[in-house]
């Protein structure tokens, strides 16, 4: 399975929307930073047509050390959730 990473990102946004690498890289760094500073807020993010980032809050709950195989307890934290849309699970699955 291929990789595509941040510089990979730019690339193709400069290539596609014919713009110079750095305002590429302006606009991909806005929009990440615009949909993770709304994700700490506890805003869920919707992009059309791509899928809904949800932040969930994960409760405290008992567990086990898989070392030492005694008990501990598993703090709650907060994370993100994906859900993809219809549309690209449906290409997903062509």
């Amino acid at each position: 399975m291929n990789k595509i990473n941040r510089k990979d990102l730019v690339q193709a946004v400069a290539d596609e929307g014919h713009l110079s690498k750095k305002d590429a890289r302006t606009a991909i760094d806005i929009a990440f930073d615009l949909i993770e500073q709304s994700l700490l807020e506890g805003q869920e993010v919707n992009v059309t047509n791509f899928g809904v980032f949800t932040p969930k809050t994960k409760q405290q709950r008992d567990g086990t050390d898989p070392r030492k195989h005694n008990r501990i307890v598993i703090e709650e934290k907060r994370t993100v959730v994906f859900r993809p849309s219809k549309q690209l699970k449906e290409k997903l699955n062509k």
